[in-house]
């Protein structure tokens, strides 16, 4: 086992202080941003971007404690404290709480891994310790193209299989290309899915994350069966698909509910610049690709250039230049009491660990973690132990806990 420790100090930082839910947090005049922007935009309110910095006053102990996965991709708690890993190849792995290996899950269906595609999130029921269901997303390769398909199925009793595999929903229209599936997938408090799906990233492709009668580039509410929940905001309207509750999206891989708030919280990859925070609301219009804070990656305007307009959301919260949100989590323990109700970011291209601090639903203090070890940080998990637990592309299962 690899071993880190990770030092913070009380080092007073200059600037103002603000009290939240009775916590101290000092904010630097300096944002933890030192590059320039990829595009010079200004935001549409104090705050929404650069935010300034913050540290952890709590002593971390941070170590590896699997460095042997295969490209993992999501990660879940299991009831007992221990982990189930989706691997994009198309395997799950499931591992003790102390992160040795336990047993590989085989038999899912076949994958097309090819670009970002593969064995992509995973997801418990609610009452897995019961019925032992687990839900999954995958590319699935058709004859014109490649989607995304959610299924599920019941873990087997030695826990090497899936069995009475069933897909439940697949987001159409299929696509020639091999990029932006989105793809988390979040229950909500009663019992209904929350998944998010990628606009593909094609020039003649993407502008279906605006059309109300493509899977595309939304925020999807279905039933454990597949089904539009019931009373969806554009449930009746036309050719709308009534199981879409939000659009407008680019490649939203983090999808995580507050669980202070109950808000549905997304984090979605911009293009060159540009990657966002935002709360999603039912009905609401997301903006791209009609609005956005990034660029083409060759530098020219996206559409009009524009990052307002009437009847479309701002994000709460955006980076330039890129750090690839990869996936987002809550903080809600009380283990690392600093750490109640902060956000954490998984960032890939960016190589750390984002911390947020929320207060009244904005953007207040942010913090880098795990800076310079060369991770691309792909899921993030509160573990039942109150640590906070993230897989890497390269293959590492990271522990950050209380000193």
């Amino acid at each position: 086992m690899k071993l880190f420790t990770y030092k913070t100090s009380n080092l007073l930082l200059a600037g103002c202080l603000l009290n939240l839910a009775g916590l101290s947090v000092a904010f630097a005049q300096n944002s933890v941003e030192t590059q320039e922007p990829s595009a010079d935009y200004k935001p549409a309110f104090a705050g929404q971007t650069r935010i300034g910095a913050v540290k952890t006053k709590t002593p971390l102990d941070i170590s590896i404690i699997n460095s042997k996965l295969e490209n993992p991709w999501g990660i879940s708690n299991l009831p007992n404290g221990g982990f189930i890993i989706s691997q994009k190849a198309g395997t799950m792995v499931i591992l003790t709480a102390d992160g040795k290996l336990s047993k590989k899950i085989t038999g899912l269906p076949k994958v097309d891994p090819s670009g970002q595609g593969g064995l992509l999130d995973v997801t418990l029921d609610p009452d897995f310790a019961k019925n032992r269901m687990v839900y999954w997303a995958y590319s699935e390769a058709q004859s014109k193209g490649v989607l995304l398909a959610i299924a599920k199925g019941k873990l087997s009793a030695n826990e090497t299989t899936i069995e009475n595999k069933i897909i439940i929903y697949r987001a159409t229209p299929a696509y020639s290309g091999k990029l932006q599936y989105g793809s988390r997938i979040v229950f909500d408090k009663n019992g209904n899915l929350f998944v998010s799906t990628g606009e593909r990233s094609g020039n003649d492709i993407r502008i279906q994350a605006q059309y109300l009668n493509s899977s595309l580039g939304k925020i999807l509410h279905l039933t454990t069966e597949g089904k539009p929940v019931a009373n969806g905001p554009f449930a009746g309207k036309g050719d709308a698909r009534p199981e879409i509750y939000a659009y407008g999206l680019r490649n939203p891989d983090g999808l995580a509910i507050n669980p202070q708030t109950g808000d549905l919280w997304e984090a979605e990859f911009g293009p060159k610049g540009g990657d966002e925070v935002n709360i999603i609301k039912p009905g609401k219009n997301y903006g791209w690709p009609i609005i956005t804070y990034g660029v083409e990656y060759s530098g020219k305007k996206v559409g009009d250039g524009i990052q307002q307009k009437e009847g479309m959301e701002q994000p709460i919260y955006y980076w330039n230049p890129s750090i690839s949100p990869g996936s987002i989590a809550f903080y809600n323990s009380n283990s690392i009491a600093e750490w109640k109700g902060n956000l954490f970011v998984g960032a890939l291209s960016g190589s750390h660990i984002i911390r947020l601090v929320i207060n009244n639903n904005k953007i207040v203090g942010e913090e880098r973690l795990l800076e310079g070890k060369g991770e691309r940080f792909r899921d993030l998990v509160e573990g039942k132990d109150g640590a906070l637990y993230a897989i890497t592309d390269n293959g590492n299962l990271y522990r950050i806990a209380k000193k």
